[in-house]
């Protein structure tokens, strides 16, 4: 009798769940969806609104966005705020997106770990964890390992599972959301990777590349403030990069924008992992920073990192990065070769782009400001004056959170249909 009744529970909790992912969402064609659909991207960019200021913004009369805005909120989207602090007169009530409304979860799968992000429907961070042991093997079997461990990251932080709306999964790579192909792990043109994920937890599943879910978390909830033309460029292992353009992530024809890494800017022999030769990768990147450094250290150069060196006959990023800190002489010339590299590169994005702000993230990042005095010396240097002149270069505020909760904030996007 108690197992019926759980069942029972639970098929009305997913009926519940279902009933509020579709609502308005499956008419794609239908002008109230459309005007929803504005209205809650207007909120997720910024905040919250008056429903005199959403008419004016959406171009729709009062009445009609007052039935919108009711709508959406007996559909559990959005909710009343209170009054607008203006003074005089009457005060006008004030509209933004519900938190309570569910939560999206963001799973970004890096080289040896990957690490967890879950946010509400507003884009607040309910938790979050770093670090997770794990290799991501091109086989079903692994998916199902994934699926598992989501679930169980639900249990030990006490979340309801039925509240969740939607998950985004980022890889490095090149990788087409559309299809859910990804160049190093889809192993079956048939299964992607997302459908595989989306049967086992029952949820919509986004699939991304790496350095476009670190764009889109830095977009809505990091160091981006009004820009709506950025460039997020991605300092790992690698080096990608992802695009705002007029407030939109840009994509390309296929999917694979962002290789920005494989720009054959560098007359430096090196071959790429890509197998060209002289990819800006190779000479401004975390690979090409723990080569650059290990070739000095075989030739004998004085460094802090000698012993590790001679002890284990290499050295890692966090090795380099903890000499920086020493003021290490070797790791620090090395890390501005890299940024006046980089530099150059980003100068040559400049002149092409315009963008407002450029924006530096990955675990090379770390390097702080050895890199962005480097960097910016030399787009300085590179960049003509009248592109570069109203162009920021900072570094991300989400670090090491920007892909997961860059992941949230797709899954709630394609959730939607205001990606």
């Amino acid at each position: 009798m108690v197992f019926l009744f759980l069942k029972i529970y639970v098929i009305f909790a997913v009926i519940k769940r279902n009933a509020m992912r579709t609502t308005f969402l499956d008419k794609k064609d239908n002008k109230n969806s459309i005007l929803k659909k504005t209205i809650l991207r207007l909120c997720i960019q910024s905040g919250e609104y008056s429903i005199a200021a959403l008419s004016e913004q959406i171009n729709t009369s009062v009445p009609t966005v007052t039935k919108l805005i009711g709508e959406l909120m007996d559909e559990g989207f959005m909710i009343e705020l209170g009054k607008s602090g203006t003074s005089g007169g009457r005060r006008p009530s004030i509209y933004g997106l519900n938190p309570e409304a569910g939560y999206f979860i963001g799973l970004d799968i890096r080289h040896t770990h990957a690490s967890i992000a879950v946010t509400d429907f507003k884009g607040g961070l309910v938790c979050f964890e770093d670090n997770i042991p794990f290799i991501l093997e091109i086989d079903e079997a692994c998916l199902h390992t994934i699926s598992k461990s989501i679930r169980d990251f639900f249990l030990e932080h006490e979340l309801d599972w039925n509240r969740v709306l939607g998950m985004g999964i980022s890889v490095a790579g090149r990788v087409n959301p559309k299809t859910g192909y990804s160049n190093l792990y889809s192993f079956d043109p048939d299964r992607p990777i997302n459908k595989i994920l989306s049967e086992d937890l029952d949820i919509p599943v986004v699939i991304e590349n790496d350095s476009r879910a670190m764009t889109y978390g830095e977009y809505l909830s990091g160091v981006v403030k009004k820009e709506k033309n950025v460039l997020f460029v991605n300092v790992s292992w690698g080096l990608g990069m992802g695009m705002i353009l007029d407030g939109r992530l840009y994509y390309g024809t296929s999917g694979y924008s962002g290789e920005f890494g494989h720009f054959p800017l560098l007359d430096n022999d090196q071959i790429c992992r890509c197998g060209k030769v002289g990819c800006l990768e190779t000479g401004a990147s975390g690979s090409a920073l723990v080569r650059m450094i290990s070739e000095q250290l075989q030739s004998g150069r004085a460094s802090s990192l000698s012993r590790i060196f001679k002890d284990q006959g290499k050295v890692n990023l966090n090795d380099i990065f903890k000499a920086v800190q020493e003021e290490d002489i070797l790791t620090i010339e090395t890390i501005e070769k890299i940024g006046a590299n980089l530099g150059r590169g980003l100068a040559g994005l400049i002149n092409v782009f315009n963008p407002q702000l450029v924006v530096l993230g990955g675990k090379v990042a770390m390097a702080g400001d050895y890199l962005l005095l480097a960097v910016r010396s030399a787009v300085k240097r590179h960049a003509q004056t009248i592109a570069n002149q109203d162009t920021a270069i900072k570094f991300s505020k989400l670090r090491n959170q920007a892909a997961p909760i860059g992941d949230c904030m797709l899954s709630r996007s394609h959730l939607l249909g205001i990606l």
